[in-house]
């Protein structure tokens, strides 16, 4: 069980209380917290054909990616996923010591399988999060070693975390949450430019993005990158209990969905210098 000690009392982090946000806010939105880093860019390289109009194109990539939050991230993961514990613990390892009682050898392969993409996805996302984190420094400078930064960073990551969850995250909640602050008053200040991003809560315009574009398909492999990081609210699950978790991504979600809107809207009035310069739109805001 995950605990803290904070003025000599010891606090349980598996119960709803502002430490226990705080410590959810350090280590369990920090892959999805940084997917506004590189989606937008994603998405505007997807666009391979003129059939549609690019701000209809764009209002629609935003919806989708709100709905997407809104359906794979707060419905599959916040509301259903964390009621699937085994007592009070989470990951695919514990789910398996549950059906594992039915005897069926089957299931060996469903837990390699689920344990293999868990293995996969721990190796992607650190180093496609810090590499396009790195990246905004070539705009000061087009010499950056990423790659090299990159490994550093990460070297460092990964000494850090033998210090346990709990620690780690009472050190980078405050970090996480100015973050997340600025994620959502960076968006914010752009969304007056043109407010009609704002169409983009709409679902119809995500649906009409993704039965007209050719590419539909490379479109939502570039909108799906926002969840990046989502099954981190169940894999932590055991070390931050549900209702912290749940409390936490309220807050989140907003951040993130201002700051996509944000971007959007900065994509609508620099459609040029995004198609000739390939400037990042998160860098751009």
């Amino acid at each position: 069980m995950a605990n803290v000690t904070e003025g000599g009392h010891h606090l349980d982090l598996k119960k709803l209380s502002y430490m226990g946000v705080l410590v959810s806010l350090g280590i369990v939105f920090g892959d999805i917290g940084t997917s506004p880093l590189y989606v937008m860019k994603a998405i505007v390289n997807a666009r391979k054909d003129a059939s549609m109009p690019f701000d209809a194109y764009i209002e629609g990539a935003i919806s989708c990616i709100i709905w997407t939050l809104t359906l794979q991230t707060t419905v599959k993961y916040v509301i259903i996923a964390l009621r699937a514990d085994n007592k009070g613990e989470d990951g695919i390892l514990a789910l398996y010591s549950l059906v594992k009682k039915l005897k069926k050898k089957w299931l060996y392969v469903v837990a390699i399988i689920g344990a293999s993409t868990l293995v996969a996805d721990s190796v992607i996302t650190p180093s496609l999060t810090v590499m396009s984190a790195i990246e905004g420094l070539k705009i000061y400078n087009p010499e950056t070693p990423v790659v090299i930064i990159t490994i550093f960073i990460l070297f460092i990551v990964f000494v850090v975390q033998q210090f346990g969850t709990a620690s780690i995250g009472k050190l980078f909640g405050p970090i996480m949450v100015t973050w997340f602050l600025a994620l959502g008053i960076f968006g914010s200040v752009h969304i007056v430019d043109h407010l009609e991003i704002l169409k983009a809560f709409n679902p119809i315009y995500a649906y009409n993005l993704i039965t007209h574009s050719p590419s539909a398909i490379v479109i939502m492999g570039a909108v799906f990158l926002c969840t990046t990081g989502a099954e981190a609210l169940y894999s932590d699950l055991g070390h931050c209990g549900a209702k912290n978790i749940r409390v936490s991504w309220i807050f989140v979600k907003v951040m993130l969905v201002l700051n996509y809107l944000g971007q959007g809207a900065w994509i609508l009035g620099n459609e040029k210098l995004v198609h000739t310069s390939g400037m990042n739109p998160y860098f751009g805001i």
